[in-house]
């Protein structure tokens, strides 16, 4: 019997194929590109608006509040957008990145589109200690491998039980199960895969999502 199955490959060219990009999210995407920007491609931006929609629609809502997210990637407005696609029109959007052209570039992305949205330029590790405890929805983080461990403990508190941490790029095109691999940013990344596979405090998955991502969602 022949196999037919697709290669991942293929799934990812027809759902770049067929992917419903608004003029927005293409100019967002342009605008990254030039700066040599890394973005989600079109899988893993419909898998955000997912679990966007999916952590905001499992909370309570009993303060009144919108949905709050946070995205902390040089690429903010791609995925800001990619966020919202699956988010109420009343979401707050928190966008954090120390370099002022890449928060230039994300209000532009995110000018006009519902909600609130704030723009906050530092070092992510700086101001994320400062946000409101148990008041958001979903992390997005991009972060150097060194630094994933410290970030999941920097975010964890800001979710609210049952908001979602997505941890992009954390295993490296799947370096981090390379043996032979010891530089500096497979070893960080393995050791944050190892520990943050055991998590007791969440649901954990790591997915084939662009160079392989961890999420975690939070028990309580």
């Amino acid at each position: 019997m022949t196999n037919t199955e697709p290669s991942t490959e293929a799934i990812l060219a027809h759902v770049a194929a067929t992917a419903a990009d608004d003029e927005a999210l293409a100019a967002a995407r342009a605008d990254a590109a030039e700066l040599g920007l890394a973005v989600p491609d079109p899988a893993t931006g419909e898998l955000l608006a997912l679990l966007a929609s999916l952590a905001a629609g499992a909370g309570d809502g009993a303060d009144g509040r919108g949905p709050q997210a946070v995205v902390v990637s040089p690429a903010a407005g791609v995925v800001g957008l990619q966020l919202l696609a699956g988010l109420p029109e009343q979401a707050h959007l928190s966008c954090i990145d120390p370099d002022t052209e890449h928060q230039r570039l994300a209000r532009a992305a995110l000018a006009g589109t519902p909600g609130r949205h704030r723009f906050l330029p530092a070092r992510p590790l700086d101001v994320m200690g400062r946000l409101a405890a148990g008041a958001y929805d979903l992390v997005y983080v991009d972060a150097d491998p060194a630094e994933l461990l410290a970030v999941r403990e920097a975010a964890w508190p800001l979710l609210r039980p049952g908001g979602v941490l997505f941890l992009a790029g954390s295993l490296l095109d799947g370096t981090v199960g390379d043996a032979t691999r010891h530089d500096r940013a497979t070893v960080a990344a393995r050791e944050a895969d190892a520990e943050l596979r055991g998590a007791a405090d969440a649901v954990v998955a790591r997915i084939p999502a662009g160079p392989g991502a961890t999420v975690l969602r939070k028990l309580g």
